[in-house]
């Protein structure tokens, strides 16, 4: 998607100057003085949110901007949950769903920068990362040509996250169980490296790997080698229903038909299970966007190597969506929460996260997306760097 293009083709409709709504508290931290806003722009910011939570449903949103590695802007709209009519705050925790994947993505990318493992290691089979573990041999066909790089880019052959995507079936098994079921019961579709198919499964997989790499269960080693260095601490991988969410977590909401509470999110950790703040995936795309090696957890070869079109998909790479003006981005979406992570060829990393989901009315996805591009070009000294003119 081109994204100035999508911005342009938007900014005409967007109601401005809407009355604060929706209980809006503002935060900054760690400001640079250069990015302080005046309070029309920051009003302007706030229209363009609201009109969205208007038009999709939306009980509370949160947003976070950096450039140049630096906090330009925090927000939160709205409320927790639309019973506890408690103001949602910046600090608030939502489910991030696929947006779980880069982070998965940049774990695989530290091991193998340290040596510990490389793109084409096979992931099933005598040998292998995982060896025989996992279902009964002889394996089906392809299973044993399977290497973490057709995982890391969805091209393993099977398992896409259409109406039999496993990581929504056998609610009761753990990730042992479901994978050993699926690879005895679903067999691959295609020889591995033929299609691109999107696959939570395969990015599953990759939690075992990083698991059996490290020796350690795959929340804690993200947390230490990839979370803590980015200063991030409250992230963790959520749980399934109300009565056991989180401090500080929102109450998600379905718009979908299926019940936010009735899926097994744990077990869904390194392809959608983390929550977040906006503000703790920032700082994790500021410290992976390739521009600062200073601040950078990863070396620039190896950010090049997560990054790179893939050979059957040129809008995704490892992990990343990307596109030919040099931005990269994942969304992430299940029943009851929304979120989008961006990192701009302008130097600039985003997130929103909204604790709804619905699929009629448009994308919500795309719309979110295009909300925050929207956001910042209400920003004048942000316009330029943005690659958009004053009539925009």
């Amino acid at each position: 998607m081109n994204r100035r293009r999508a911005l342009q083709s938007i900014l005409g409709g967007a109601a401005l100057g809407i009355p604060a709504l929706f209980g809006t508290r503002l935060t900054f931290a760690d400001v640079s003085p250069k990015d302080e806003l005046e309070a029309s722009e920051r009003k302007a910011m706030a229209g363009v949110a609201e009109e969205f939570m208007r038009k999709f449903e939306v009980p509370g949103l949160s947003v976070a901007i950096a450039r140049e590695g630096v906090f330009a802007y925090q927000n939160a709209f709205g409320f927790t949950g639309r019973d506890s009519r408690e103001a949602l705050s910046t600090s608030n925790l939502f489910r991030i769903a696929s947006i779980s994947k880069p982070i998965t993505s940049a774990t695989i990318f530290s091991l193998i920068e340290k040596g510990q493992l490389r793109q084409e290691d096979k992931v099933f089979g005598t040998g292998s990362v995982l060896g025989t573990k996992y279902g009964r041999q002889p394996y089906a066909a392809g299973i044993e040509q399977i290497t973490i790089d057709h995982l890391l880019t969805h091209a393993a052959g099977g398992w896409d996250n259409g109406p039999d995507d496993p990581m929504f079936s056998n609610l009761g098994m753990n990730h042992a169980e479901l994978i050993s079921w699926t690879l005895d019961h679903q067999p691959l579709k295609n020889p591995p490296a033929k299609v691109h198919a999107y696959s939570n499964f395969g990015y599953c997989i990759l939690g075992r790997v990083i698991e059996k790499i490290t020796g350690q269960p795959y929340a804690d080693y993200v947390q230490k080698a990839i979370l803590s260095p980015c200063g991030i601490s409250d992230m963790r991988i959520g749980r399934n229903k109300l009565k056991d969410r989180a401090a500080g977590e929102v109450t998600y909401y379905e718009q979908t038909g299926k019940d936010p509470y009735e899926m097994n999110v744990t077990r869904m950790d390194s392809h959608g299970g983390w929550i977040a703040t906006p503000s703790d995936l920032v700082r994790f795309a500021t410290h992976v966007d390739g521009f600062d090696t200073s601040r950078n957890i990863l070396k620039p070869e190896t950010i090049r190597k997560m990054t790179e079109p893939e050979p059957l998909n040129s809008g995704y790479a490892r992990g990343w969506r990307v596109n030919q003006q040099g931005h990269w981005w994942h969304g992430g979406d299940l029943p009851g929460t929304n979120g989008v992570l961006v990192r701009t060829s302008s130097h600039f990393c985003w997130a929103a996260l909204a604790n709804t989901y619905r699929e009629a009315g448009g994308d919500m996805g795309e719309a979110l997306d295009d909300m925050v591009w929207e956001m910042a070009s209400k920003v004048n000294g942000w316009r330029k760097a943005l690659g958009l003119n004053s009539a925009s």
